[in-house]
């Protein structure tokens, strides 16, 4: 099913009469080509959850009612206020942002497939201050679970002192995907969408280091790294075919573009890419913070929460981040240029999207 003509055009920013005339023209549009499947009617069911999954694209439609809040300003609302006057410099990058992210997705995407609600289970949610945050592993999601739950009140002070494994325990912050479809669209229209991204290559490479390259991963290894052994090495020794504790970063990336790897199943989220956790040509973000503006980001979103003195917790300062570019340069500095190609290839759209240059050390051509 395609995209009714213009969809892609909505600001965020139009509210009122026009907005609600481009929703019921998406409604409209939805029944219409609803009416030319094959068994509409044999099928209720099917039809309605057909609707259902196409109301989930919610990249045009925000509101910016306060009734939800207790007539206090919303997040979101925050966010309008600031984009009515005149802009701070990192209210003015964000902006940049969010236009750079709309431009691209119109672009680079064209035929998409329908969102399903487990394709929201990357979306948290904090209703008290109407946050919804797709967390991406390897940027910082750990401290941001930490601050989900102390601004929910379900952890008391520093959102330093909550154990990552507090912070990462099921259960412990809801998921859009825990909602009806009514509450999930609900949500989409009122809260203020955020996520953190990282240049492609770093957080891969930040995922080969902490999952399968230290040894404090050991149930990690066994699981995906005897697997990629299993699958490259023509004669592996039994204790690596057993723990999976030395894969080579070039084994990793092979096993990555192996078409195996992903028709067997989906990618770890650890190494899948950011646009296919988050769905940002789908899904409407009012923030798209970077982790390598990881401080200046996050006190900006905590601003708009109402929670300018919860302190985020404290990110690498700028030598260490300095330090993962060598790291990861020195990683692909063995790889082939075919296969660094290959992989470019895989990760492109991440790169497009969140408007990262591919890295200098890679050889491309």
């Amino acid at each position: 099913m395609s995209m009714p003509p213009a969809f892609h055009q909505t600001s965020w920013r139009q509210v009122g009469h026009r907005r609600e005339t481009e929703s019921q023209r998406w409604i409209r549009y939805t029944l219409g080509e609803l009416a030319k499947l094959p068994n509409a009617t044999a099928s209720p069911s099917g039809t309605a959850m057909t609707l259902l999954s196409l109301c989930f694209t919610a990249f045009e439609n925000k509101a910016l009612d306060s009734s939800w809040f207790g007539g206090k300003r919303s997040a979101l609302q925050r966010l309008y206020d600031l984009d009515q006057g005149p802009l701070s410099a990192l209210a003015e990058v964000h902006r940049q942002r969010r236009d750079l992210l709309r431009r691209a997705c119109s672009r680079h995407t064209r035929r998409q497939r329908l969102l399903r609600p487990e394709d929201l289970r990357h979306v948290l949610v904090d209703d008290a201050h109407g946050l919804l945050y797709c967390y991406v592993p390897k940027v910082a999601c750990t401290n941001w679970k930490r601050v989900l739950l102390a601004l929910g009140g379900r952890a008391r002070g520093d959102p330093r002192a909550i154990p990552a494994h507090e912070a990462h325990a099921p259960g412990r912050l809801r998921s859009l995907a825990d909602f009806s479809p009514a509450e999930i669209n609900r949500r989409l229209r009122a809260y203020l969408a955020f996520l953190f991204v990282r240049e492609p290559f770093e957080r891969l490479a930040s995922a080969y280091r902490s999952k399968l390259a230290r040894p404090y991963s050991a149930a990690f290894q066994r699981r995906y790294g005897a697997r990629i052994v299993r699958r490259l090495r023509p004669r592996p020794a039994p204790d690596a075919l057993a723990r999976g504790h030395d894969v080579r970063f070039a084994e990793f990336l092979a096993y990555l573009l192996d078409p195996r790897t992903r028709r067997d199943e989906p990618f770890n989220e650890h190494w899948e890419r950011a646009h296919a956790l988050c769905h940002p040509c789908r899904l409407r973000y009012d923030v798209v913070g970077k982790f390598e503006t990881l401080a200046e980001d996050a006190a900006f979103v905590l601003g708009l929460a109402g929670a300018p003195g919860l302190r985020f917790p404290a990110p690498p300062p700028r030598a260490p981040a300095a330090a993962a570019r060598d790291q990861a340069a020195r990683l692909f500095r063995d790889i082939s240029p075919f296969y660094q190609r290959r992989l470019f290839g895989l990760y492109r759209m991440d790169f497009l999207l969140f408007n990262y240059s591919a890295p200098a050390y890679l050889r491309l051509r």
